[in-house]
């Protein structure tokens, strides 16, 4: 299945004095396209709290492509790239008027209250599927 892309508005306070937006400013725009994503398939940072279950952050990689700037609608895609049992691996392609901006990959491990690991595919079998079925942009 294909989903609609996430939309981030470059606002002028995410760029530099040359309006091209600063570099740190991408890890942000993964995590609001990643939080947009899991609540779209019904399982939201808020629920999977409320259940005990935290995710955070092993890695992330980034490739920057081209620069984007001020007022710019970026497209992010958002797709599993890589799972185990107790990881995924979320894959990320950004894109400015049709062409590809920035690319990178985001690595989480999934928790309960207790820091033990929990496998997502067991725990929540049915998410977990519409998480796979995602398909790559």
């Amino acid at each position: 299945m294909a989903m609609e892309p996430y939309i981030h508005h470059v606002n002028y306070y995410e760029t530099d004095a040359m309006r091209i937006t600063h570099h740190s400013n991408y890890i942000r725009f993964m995590e609001e396209a990643r939080t947009d994503y899991l609540e779209r398939l019904g399982m939201g940072y808020d629920k999977m709290e409320a259940d005990g279950l935290v995710s955070p952050v092993i890695s992330v990689e980034c490739k920057y492509l081209k620069t984007t700037t001020y007022a710019d609608d970026i497209q992010i895609y958002l797709y599993v790239e890589q799972h185990t049992a107790l990881k995924l691996v979320f894959g990320y392609v950004m894109k400015v008027r049709g062409e590809v901006v920035f690319t990178a990959t985001s690595t989480h491990c999934f928790m309960d209250a207790n820091h033990r690991p929990v496998s997502l595919e067991r725990r929540y079998p049915e998410f977990f599927q519409r998480l796979l079925a995602v398909e790559a942009p």
